[in-house]
C-alpha cells in the first residue's frame, strides 16, 4: 500500500504540473472505487482553478477555491502525468485533463482507492477530522507521544501506526523507524521512556525522509507521476528480511504477527 513518502512522492511531483491550472474536463471510465466517483463530480471540477495540491497523511488534496478534491490511492493505486496520454490499460479509472495539456491518469488495480469531492471546510470531513499531527509537525514530539502512550498498554508498534496519534506512519515505516531507534516493536506503548520515545520521533522524521528522498518503496504497484519505481526497498534493514542477517549486528532477522501484519525486528540490536 503506498504510504506517506509514496503519497508526498507523488505529491511532489504533480504539484509543479497541476497549480494554477484549469480543469478542462474528468473522464470517468469506471466509477466502482472504495466508495464511488460522486455522479455529479465532472460537472463540478470543469472549468475551475487547482490552487494548490497538499497532502494530509496519505490523502492528496486539490484544493479548487474553498473546496477540496479529495484523492486516495488505496492498496494499488498511481497517479501519473502525460502530455501525450497512451491508450488506456486495463484498471485506468480517470483522467483528469488540464488547459495546459497535461493529463493526470488514474491507475488502480483493485480498486481500493477514492476520489472525492469534499466541500469547505475539508478538514471536518470524516476521513481527516480525526487524524493526528504529521510527523514532521512539531507538534509530534517527546512530549506529545510520552503523554499520549500512558494508558496504551497495546506495542509501541500499534501505537506508532494509529492515525489518531501520528499519521502516515505505515507498516513498512514503522518496522523501519523501530529498528533504528532500537526499539522492539512489541514493547507495551507504555513501557517505553521519554527519552526512547525522543529517539523514536527523530527516527521516524529520518526514516520518511530518507524514503522520500529516494521516490518511496516499490514493492509491487506503486510508480510515481513519471512511471518510475521508488527505491527506499534497497535499504531496509528488517521489512521483509526474516531470516536474513541483521545490517548491524549479523542476528537473523525475525518476524511475528501483531494486529494481522508482519512485523520484523533484529533481537539483538532491539529490545
Amino acid at each position: 500500500m503506498p504510504e506517506l513518502p509514496e503519497v508526498e512522492t507523488t505529491r511532489r511531483g504533480v504539484a509543479p504540473l497541476v497549480e494554477g491550472r484549469r480543469i478542462v474536463r474528468l473522464d470517468i471510465y469506471d466509477s466502482r472505487l472504495r466508495w464511488p466517483v460522486p455522479a455529479t463530480l465532472a460537472a463540478q471540477l470543469a472549468g475551475r482553478r487547482i490552487d494548490r495540491l497538499e497532502r494530509r497523511s496519505k490523502y492528496l488534496l486539490f484544493r479548487v477555491g474553498e473546496d477540496t478534491l479529495l484523492l486516495h490511492l488505496g492498496m494499488t493505486g498511481s497517479l501519473r502525468a502525460f502530455t501525450r496520454p497512451p491508450a488506456r490499460r486495463k484498471h485506468d479509472h480517470i483522467d483528469l485533463v488540464l488547459d495546459s495539456g497535461t493529463t493526470l491518469r488514474y491507475h488502480d488495480p483493485r480498486r481500493f482507492g477514492a476520489m472525492l469531492w469534499v466541500p469547505a471546510p475539508a478538514e471536518a470531513h470524516p476521513l481527516l477530522a480525526d487524524l493526528g499531527p504529521e510527523p514532521f509537525d512539531p507538534a509530534f514530539d517527546a512530549g506529545y507521544l510520552w503523554q499520549s502512550t500512558r494508558r496504551r498498554s497495546a506495542p509501541i508498534k500499534a501505537a506508532l501506526m494509529d492515525n489518531r496519534l501520528v499519521v502516515g506512519v505505515g507498516n513498512i515505516y514503522a518496522n523501519e523507524s523501530l529498528f533504528r531507534a532500537g526499539i522492539r516493536p512489541t514493547r507495551p506503548a507504555y513501557r517505553v521512556s521519554k527519552a526512547r520515545l525522543a529517539r523514536l520521533v527523530e527516527e521516524v522524521r529520518a526514516t520518511l525522509a530518507d524514503a522520500i528522498a529516494k521516490g518511496g518503496s516499490t514493492l509491487r504497484d506503486y510508480v510515481d507521476s513519471r512511471g518510475e519505481p521508488g527505491y527506499f526497498q534497497l535499504d531496509y534493514f528488517v521489512y521483509g528480511r526474516e531470516g536474513s542477517p541483521c545490517r548491524v549486528c549479523g542476528t537473523p532477522i525475525r518476524t511475528v504477527r501483531l494486529a494481522g501484519r508482519a512485523t520484523s525486528y533484529c533481537p539483538r540490536c532491539q529490545r
